[in-house]
């Protein structure tokens, strides 16, 4: 599965030049490879009125052969890439248990613990911390 373009914000995918020619050609590698339905291609929504996609194409996504997702925010490609909810934001800053949101935002406390317990180890300064200038 490729993306084609890039997110200027977390809710933002603006569209891209030459989608047409983007998605064909990652179908037909796809199609060299062997279609397996599993592969397909994430575009902007903005794109999709702009999509000319050559018979072939178009007869492999209706037999469910290979896939275009049109999106309009990342957390939409998120939840295709992954099969998990991505999660919206909630009033006190956190987010649903068991979204992809919620798990990210576990990891990275859990490296900012270690970061912190490896900087100030229970009988002073760790190992690469910095002691203050004297």
């Amino acid at each position: 599965m490729i993306t084609a373009g890039q997110s200027t914000t977390i809710d933002n995918f603006p569209p891209v030049g030459g989608v047409t020619q983007k998605v064909e050609g990652f179908y037909r590698v796809c199609r060299a490879l062997g279609l397996s339905g599993n592969q397909g291609v994430i575009i902007p929504a903005t794109n999709v009125k702009h999509l000319m996609l050559s018979d072939e194409v178009v007869k492999a996504v209706e037999e469910g052969r290979f896939r275009v997702w049109a999106v309009a925010t990342v957390d939409e490609s998120i939840e295709i890439l992954t099969g998990r909810t991505a999660g919206e934001r909630q009033a006190d800053g956190s987010y649903p248990e068991a979204t992809v949101h919620h798990l990210v935002a576990e990891r990275l406390r859990g490296y900012a613990d270690k970061q912190r317990a490896f900087a100030v180890a229970p009988n002073g300064p760790g190992p690469g911390s910095v002691a203050a200038p004297q």
